[in-house]
């Protein structure tokens, strides 16, 4: 979910082995059938975790995500012939990468949707980009703020306030949940800067990175999980399914999608998939699930999503 909630090593931290510069790789697909795939099924992720939820704990959901996740990246390095990243100092930088990008927010949004719709989760997965905007004055300093990007900083956030429902008090919002998806989105950039600083221009490939990553939160939470939660007593085949679906799909060939069209058509145009998620998930929530939907959401998530992109113009676009 660029920015959904899956493995984030940015677009520029490694080189892309096997190409060379100016080349684009031959793509079976035309990138705008697998634009809008990852578009589906990270929008669809939300209903997913809302689904595997009714069956199992948030934290086995986690796990058997990434699990399942780590097994298609798994399959995509073996087939490629990639070997795991070397070096302590890596998998060091990759443990902390892990549980900020991986384990924290999959685990964040699993618990919040226990008590709020995932329409809501959606919609608060947007925010990244706002928060990315402001952690980005004060931690990287070569990225200077226009007046075009802090006018977007604000209205996304008066865009959060619309969706939230402020001027009636919150009421009927369940403020543990809708806590814990923000701070679900808000700890995706605060992982893409501690990346950004210690893993960028790593000599390893992409691939192996995030499946490495990958690896290292499934271990996270094959720890955590048996500590916070019981064996199931029985185990429902259609959260399981949606577990599957959403560690496969939404966390494994989603990488995979993410990384072979930021290298093809760049991460400026790959990255615009995160304004079709929340409308995915809204979609999905409301048809799917029956979640209600009163205005403020729908005109709130336009808001936040034009903030949103106002933030990530650049100087001189």
């Amino acid at each position: 979910m660029t920015t959904a909630a899956v493995s984030r090593v940015p677009a520029d931290s490694a080189p892309r082995r096997g190409f060379r510069p100016g080349q684009r790789p031959r793509a079976r697909l035309d990138w705008r059938l697998r634009f809008a795939a990852l578009s589906l099924i990270w929008g669809f992720s939300f209903l997913l975790i809302k689904v595997g939820t009714h069956g199992y704990a948030p934290f086995q959901v986690t796990l058997g995500r990434l699990a399942f996740g780590t097994a298609v990246l798994a399959a995509a390095m073996a087939v490629k012939r990639e070997r795991l990243p070397r070096g302590a100092r890596t998998w060091g930088h990759l443990t902390v990468a892990a549980f900020l990008l991986n384990a924290l927010p999959f685990s964040l949004f699993a618990y919040s949707e226990l008590t709020i719709p995932s329409t809501l989760a959606g919609i608060c997965n947007a925010t990244s980009p706002l928060w990315g905007m402001a952690l980005s004055l004060v931690a990287l300093s070569e990225d200077r703020p226009t007046r075009v990007r802090v006018a977007g900083l604000g209205l996304g956030f008066l865009g959060v306030l619309t969706v939230l429902g402020a001027w009636q008090g919150f009421h009927g919002l369940d403020a543990t949940g809708t806590v814990m998806a923000l701070l679900a989105s808000l700890s995706y950039p605060v992982g893409w800067i501690y990346v950004r600083r210690t893993l960028a221009g790593s000599s390893e490939s992409h691939l192996s990175l995030t499946g490495a990553q990958l690896l290292l939160a499934t271990a996270q939470l094959a720890i955590v999980t048996p500590v916070f939660t019981s064996m199931p007593g029985s185990f429902p085949v259609v959260p399981l399914l949606a577990i599957v679906g959403l560690g496969a799909l939404g966390t494994g060939l989603a990488v995979l999608l993410q990384y072979g069209l930021v290298a093809e058509v760049g991460p400026t145009t790959a990255q615009m998939v995160t304004y079709f998620i929340p409308v995915i998930a809204t979609a999905a929530g409301v048809v799917v699930l029956g979640e209600s939907l009163s205005w403020s959401t729908p005109v709130g998530a336009v808001v936040v999503l034009v903030g949103a992109a106002l933030t990530q113009v650049k100087r001189g676009d």
